[in-house]
C-alpha cells in the first residue's frame, strides 16, 4: 500500500540521513519514477524532504525532523536488535512485518542509541538451520498458526502421509514452538497437553467451536518441562572406548545420537579412554565400526563381541562378492 511505502521512505531517510532514488527504489522494490512521485506526495503533505544534486546527493529530511523513543536502556536496545531467525519468521509469513517493525523502531530511537542497536546486530547472529540444511516441510503450518491466533478447535490427521493408519485428532491449539528449524504444535486433548510435529500433520481444518485454553497455561514453561521429561526418558546405552587421539575431535560428529560423556587424559601411546552414550546397542556397533582401527571397544564385552562379528560378516560379504563371476 502507498501509505505504508510513504512511511517506510520517511523512516529510511530518518535513519540513513541521505538516500538516492535508486537506493530507495531497490529497498522498497518499486521504480525510481514511483519514488519521485512519493517524494512529491510527502512534500505536499508537509514533510520537509528535499533533493540534493551532485555525486553525493540524494533525498534528505530537514535536520531535526524525527520522532523519539525513550525509556529503553542500552542493554534493552541491544536485546531488541539481535538478528532474528528469519527462516522461522518466513514460515509464519512474518518476515516482512519483522523488517518493517525493526525499521520503525530504529527510526524512533534517539540518534545516540542507534549505535547500540547496530552494535548488537553486527555481533550476534542466530542461525537455526543445521549444517545438513535438512528442512522439514510443514504444509499445514499456516492453518495451525491461524487456529492458534483465533483460538479455534482444530482437526487433522497425524502420521506419515503414506501411512494408511494415520489417526484423526481433535485438539485445542495452544501454541507453536520451533525446536531448531522444526515446528511443533502444542495442543490440549481432553485436558492432556501434548506436542505434535508439524511436518506429520495433514489435512488440518479449522472448526467453528472456540478452543479451550487451560487457566494459567505458559507455553515456554510447558515446553521447557516437556523437553526435560523427554531427555530423561530417552533410551541410554553406555560404552567405554579406547580411541586414537588423532580422531578425538571427530567423536561428537560420528553419529546422530552419540554423546561424549567423559574423556580421560591421552596416554604416551597416543590413545585415550572415552565414555560414550548412545540410545541403542546397534547404534554403538555402527559407530565403532565407522572409525575402523582408530576405535577399540573395551566395555561392555558383549558389544565388543558383536562388533567383531559384524566386522567378520563384512569381510565375508566382500570376499564372496569378489569371488563371484560378473554375470552372477
Amino acid at each position: 500500500m502507498r501509505a505504508d511505502r510513504l512511511l517506510s521512505i520517511l523512516l529510511l531517510l530518518q535513519i540513513h540521513k541521505r538516500m538516492t532514488a535508486r537506493e530507495l527504489a531497490e529497498r522498497l522494490e518499486v521504480s525510481e519514477r514511483t519514488i519521485h512521485r512519493d517524494m512529491e506526495a510527502l512534500g505536499m503533505a508537509g514533510v520537509p524532504v528535499s533533493a540534493e544534486r551532485g555525486m553525493h546527493g540524494g533525498w534528505i529530511l530537514m535536520e531535526g525532523y524525527e520522532t523519539k523513543l525513550t525509556g529503553l536502556n542500552e542493554v534493552e536496545i541491544q536485546a531488541l536488535f539481535l538478528n532474528l531467525p528469519q527462516r522461522l519468521l518466513a514460515d509464519l509469513n512474518l518476515d516482512k512485518a519483522s523488517d518493517a517493525a525493526m525499521l520503525k523502531l530504529s527510526a524512533a530511537l534517539p540518534t545516540i542509541f542507534r549505535h547500540d542497536a547496530d552494535y548488537a546486530r553486527q555481533r550476534i547472529h542466530i542461525d537455526v538451520t543445521a549444517w545438513a540444511n535438512s528442512q522439514e516441510r510443514a504444509p499445514c503450518l499456516q492453518i495451525l498458526q491461524e487456529a492458534v491466533w483465533q483460538e479455534r478447535k482444530l482437526s487433522f490427521l497425524y502420521g506419515d502421509r503414506d501411512d494408511c493408519g494415520a489417526g484423526e485428532r481433535f485438539v485445542d491449539p495452544l501454541g507453536l514452538v520451533a525446536k531448531g528449524s522444526v515446528w511443533y504444535l502444542v495442543a490440549a486433548v481432553s485436558g492432556d497437553i501434548r506436542s505434535y510435529r508439524a511436518s506429520r500433520i495433514h489435512d488440518a481444518k479449522l472448526m467453528e467451536e472456540p478452543a479451550t485454553r487451560p487457566s494459567g497455561f505458559d507455553l515456554a514453561k510447558f515446553w521447557e518441562e516437556s523437553s526435560a521429561r523427554f531427555k530423561t526418558h530417552l533410551p541410554k546405552y553406555i560404552a567405554t572406548l579406547r580411541v586414537n587421539s588423532a580422531i578425538l575431535l571427530r567423536l561428537p560428529y560420528g553419529g546422530r545420537f552419540a554423546r561424549v560423556e567423559e574423556i580421560s587424559e591421552t596416554k604416551e601411546d597416543g590413545w585415550a579412554k572415552v565414555k560414550m552414550r548412545f540410545q541403542f546397542e546397534h547404534e554403538a556397533c555402527e559407530y565403532a565400526l565407522s572409525f575402523g582401527t582408530n576405535v577399540e571397544i573395551l566395555e561392555p564385552v558383549e558389544l565388543r563381541e558383536k562388533v567383531v562379528k559384524m566386522a567378520k560378516d563384512v569381510i565375508d560379504f566382500y570376499s564372496k562378492a569378489a569371488g563371484a563371476s560378473p554375470s552372477s
